[in-house]
């Protein structure tokens, strides 16, 4: 058996009992200090790290009776953030082992509070927590870790869908999972699933066997200049074509990425504009808040017209590099718009949606603009 000491996110019991697979009641967890260590914020993620510091004090949680199970459990999911365990002595002579971050991995960034990770990510570590250690067996930690963006972004997705507005005045009848299993996860996941659902009827439907893309919320926006009256749409290569076989692999749309987690979809929308397009934008107005397939898919839009002064220099080629992103920028006049979009020359189904919102709103917009 084996003691560890907690000074980060595993402090959290919520988190702790899915990493070991056990209630927090079956685990023998109290106070420790360990000296000569200091506790700092990550910048890359909403985690700490611990670095040898003399004079410095870290508070946290002394866990005994860990069994080898245990530590194979916990060797997972913390080597996925690139730690690894340390023998240390405990400020009261206890030995124990700790998990100590390779050198160089991540950058300290100030002091990191368990009571203020717990209230903007505790929820959101949780629900990654649990998709990290379902791939135990089955993945190796290293898949895991270069994964993990992606996971926190799904866990994130789960969140912000608790609190969404839409269908207030729908069906809310009982839904019943009898199996659900991971099919595919890499940049997206596949879950096959039987379940049974309430019918209106109040009855139970039969066993259903189905299948879920998982997917990330994304924030999209297409930037408008009221005085130019016209718009700036990106360019790039889209997979859905691709997979479709159809001729038009390349495909205009809004401005659009994956909101990071415990990022507000308007930050994601702003943050995505600067990043595509160079672009730093105004005034945002929200279209909509939608599921594009809800009968396939788990993604959700959140779309956007963003206010932007777009002279004729505002294109150009853009896009992250470390994302393997190629992105041409084309401005468009209104009336250009909206004649591709009349003669279906546009695919995308969140672009019809921003012109013909903008049709609606075109002249509230443009209103003192001589």
């Amino acid at each position: 058996m084996k003691s560890l000491f907690f000074y980060g996110t595993l402090r959290h019991l919520p988190l702790l009992e899915i990493v070991l697979g056990r209630d927090a009641s079956m685990i023998d967890a109290t106070p420790a200090v360990l000296g000569g260590f200091k506790v700092n914020a990550v910048a890359e993620g909403p985690f700490p790290m611990i670095a040898e510091l003399s004079g410095a004090k870290a508070s946290g949680l002394l866990v005994k009776g860990l069994s080898a199970q245990d530590v194979t459990r916990l060797d997972y999911y913390e080597g996925s953030f690139a730690y690894d365990l340390q023998r240390v002595t405990l400020s009261d002579g206890q030995e124990a082992e700790v998990y100590v971050p390779q050198a160089g991995r991540w950058t300290p960034d100030g002091p990191w509070s368990l009571e203020d990770w717990a209230a903007k990510s505790g929820q959101m570590s949780v629900i990654a927590a649990a998709e990290v250690m379902s791939y135990l067996g089955h993945q190796d930690r290293d898949a895991v870790a270069a994964m993990f963006p992606v996971i926190r972004a799904r866990a994130d997705a789960q969140v912000r869908a608790a609190h969404s507005l839409h269908s207030a005045e729908c069906f809310h009848g009982h839904v019943e999972i009898e199996n659900r299993t991971r099919a595919y996860s890499k940049f997206y996941a596949m879950d096959d699933l039987v379940l049974r659902h309430e019918r209106f009827d109040g009855t139970m439907s039969e066993s259903l066997e189905r299948a879920v893309l998982i997917d990330a919320d994304a924030a999209l926006v297409m930037p408008y200049d009221p005085l130019r009256d016209r718009v700036l749409l990106v360019e790039q290569i889209r997979l859905g074509p691709i997979g479709r076989g159809d001729r038009a692999m390349w495909q205009l749309e809004p401005v659009a990425g994956r909101i990071d987690p415990g990022e507000h979809p308007e930050e994601a929308a702003r943050r995505e504009a600067l990043e595509e397009a160079g672009l730093t934008l105004g005034g945002l107005e929200k279209i909509a808040e939608v599921y594009p397939s809800p009968g396939t898919s788990t993604g959700f839009y959140y779309l956007y017209l963003g206010l932007a002064d777009l002279p004729d220099r505002s294109t150009g080629i853009g896009g992250l590099p470390e994302e393997n992103e190629d992105i041409r920028s084309h401005l468009m006049s209104y009336d250009d718009l909206m004649a591709r979009v009349e003669r279906f020359d546009v695919a995308g189904a969140p672009m019809v949606m921003a012109a013909y919102y903008l049709a609606r709103h075109r002249d509230r917009l443009r209103q003192g603009i001589a």
